[in-house]
């Protein structure tokens, strides 16, 4: 609550500013992360081998070696997020709140399904998974429709060409929150894959929000003015924070890894937030590389059935057939970071095409 005591409080009025406070945001989430990572990294060691380790399954035999790597390190993620989110957002922003709901109610279906992988060796039920993901989304939706959201949808490059959803919005709203958060989870497959694509996604949508959220920028750009997005950006600044310090111990050869804890919930929140921003359509694009390897297992398990049993990829999610190729893992990893650069640049660009 600094912001509440150094600007209400204390008056210090440079603390009033979103840039400052998303800085701050940052630094604070990343710091966080780094001072009780490796007391994360030892509670989950020591629960993690009592359990006799734990890999996923079918990724390719290489990946025994990580058997004893404690998964279920998205909890330091979300512990890092809300600590900084505390101390540095509005919490009288209902987009603020709409995102601490998101993070931490699939923060808990995520850790719940790694608790059981790792402690019998089964996890949720995929129908339960679902169920659980789609009710808290309807939730999150609901949020939106009792505060009064904006239920257009907006397309990029054109400037006038929207759809008022109305309640279909609240199908929309699951279908994107559930699409990302497992779209990020079928990433999360080698060390450090899935969270630095996160987190060019993340970085792309601090500046959508603070634009979207600025009303002479907004105009000038031709997209939605939504008031109060401003301060989403000091959120995702507090996840970007915690996603580098989570990188500190995820980068090649990892210490830990995010497990649906992470993956979920940070899918879902960059979900939610392309719903807040109105720019569902860019997610997509600058998530192009999330996109890509949902495709690749829905293409494998397609192709598999139609043909009864050939496959297109040696193996799904496609970054495993990358690996079976022969690539090595760190290089796998530093192409698919590049490819979400470049698209992060396609992305913002179209910004201003209209």
């Amino acid at each position: 609550m600094l912001y509440y005591l150094l600007y209400q409080v204390l008056d210090i009025n440079v603390f009033k500013y979103i840039t400052l406070r998303g800085f701050f945001s940052l630094f604070t989430a990343f710091f966080v992360s780094v001072l009780i990572g490796p007391y994360i990294i030892n509670l989950l060691k020591t629960f993690q081998s009592k359990a006799g380790g734990y890999i996923r399954e079918y990724t390719p035999e290489t990946h025994s070696q990580k058997k004893y790597v404690p998964t279920m390190g998205g909890v330091l993620i979300i512990l890092s997020v809300l600590v900084s989110v505390l101390l540095w957002c509005r919490l009288d922003n209902p987009f603020v709140l709409i995102l601490i709901f998101t993070l931490i109610t699939f923060g808990i279906i995520g850790a719940l399904d790694d608790y059981l992988k790792i402690k019998y060796k089964s996890g949720l039920s995929s129908k339960s998974k679902f169920f659980m993901q789609i009710s808290a989304a309807v939730v999150i939706a609901s949020f939106f429709m009792i505060i009064g959201f904006d239920t257009h949808l907006y397309f990029p490059v054109f400037k006038e060409l929207s759809i008022n959803l109305g309640l279909l919005f609240i199908p929309w709203a699951v279908f994107i929150i559930v699409g990302t958060s497992n779209a990020v989870n079928l990433t999360d497959g080698l060390d450090g894959l899935a969270i630095g694509p996160a987190m060019i996604v993340t970085l792309t949508f601090v500046i959508i929000a603070y634009v979207v959220g600025h009303k002479e920028l907004a105009a000038y750009l031709h997209l939605p003015h939504i008031a109060g997005t401003g301060e989403v950006s000091v959120f995702l600044m507090a996840l970007l924070g915690a996603g580098l310090g989570f990188l500190w111990f995820n980068s090649f050869p990892a210490e830990m890894f995010m497990g649906d804890a992470g993956s979920l919930s940070i899918g879902a929140v960059l979900g939610t937030v392309a719903l807040i921003t109105k720019q569902e359509f860019l997610l997509a694009i600058v998530g192009g590389v999330f996109v890509w390897e949902t495709l690749s297992v829905i293409l494998q398990v397609l192709y598999f059935k139609a043909t009864g049993g050939k496959r297109i990829f040696l193996r799904a999610p496609i970054h495993h057939h990358y690996e079976l190729k022969g690539i090595p893992e760190p290089k796998i990893v530093v192409r698919i970071w590049i490819s979400s650069i470049l698209l992060a640049i396609l992305a913002l660009a179209l910004i201003k095409i209209r």
